[in-house]
């Protein structure tokens, strides 16, 4: 009988040292999207099929290319259903997440799925991230939200200023982009770092997709 390919299997193809909980909280995002996503639209039709490969180990290419330090605290900025911050509040649970959205609806998903999946490593907030106030962060992440210039706009306000160490970058933004962005990086007046993530995994969906770092 010929075996049927784990949810996790491709996931699994570049990361091996989940936690048994990691495991069970990865596996358990594919019925929980499906099910939120035919009441609440997250994510597009054609795309809930390929929710491992084109969201979550899409997400998990942060986690490949940098680490956060136990305690730190990262900003998601439009998460809309989740993304990056779900999978990378899974990869890192000693890490904090703020999931942040303009969408309350969006939100709905997000706190849906993350108390399905007992993560208590992430709190939201619906609004506009400009308004932020409050807070401050180690971090910033996003993906495909808005123009490079933008998202630094956005950020850089809500970053800590705090130096590399050892394996950790320094505090800044690091967002998931995908096209030629040769413009979009010229008018965006900061010298981004620049990874592609075909380089991390070598899968065909994640051509001309980059991982793009600004410190702060």
């Amino acid at each position: 009988m010929e075996k049927t390919p784990s949810k996790l299997e491709l996931i699994e193809k570049y990361f091996t040292d989940f936690t048994p909980r990691q495991k069970e909280q990865l596996n358990a995002l594919g019925d929980l999207y499906l099910n939120w996503n035919s009441k609440i639209n997250v994510i597009s039709r054609k795309d809930i099929d390929h929710l491992y490969e084109n969201h979550v180990l899409h997400s998990l290419s942060i986690a490949a290319a940098f680490s956060f330090p136990p305690g730190s605290k990262i900003i998601d900025i439009g998460t809309g259903g989740g993304f990056p911050g779900i999978p990378l509040a899974i990869f890192f649970p000693e890490s904090e997440f703020l999931l942040a959205d303009s969408i309350n609806k969006k939100l709905t998903v997000v706190k849906e799925v993350v108390n399905a999946i007992g993560l208590t490593n992430i709190s939201t907030r619906h609004g506009r991230v400009e308004e932020i106030r409050d807070r401050k962060f180690d971090y910033a992440v996003s993906r495909a939200v808005a123009p490079l210039k933008t998202l630094w706009q956005w950020s850089r306000p809500l970053l800590l200023k705090r130096p590399s160490e050892g394996e950790y970058p320094a505090s800044g933004l690091i967002c998931l982009k995908g096209g030629d962005l040769s413009q979009e990086i010229s008018e965006s007046g900061v010298k981004p770092h620049v990874l592609e993530v075909f380089s991390l995994f070598p899968e065909e969906f994640f051509r001309e997709k980059y991982v793009i770092y600004v410190h702060r």
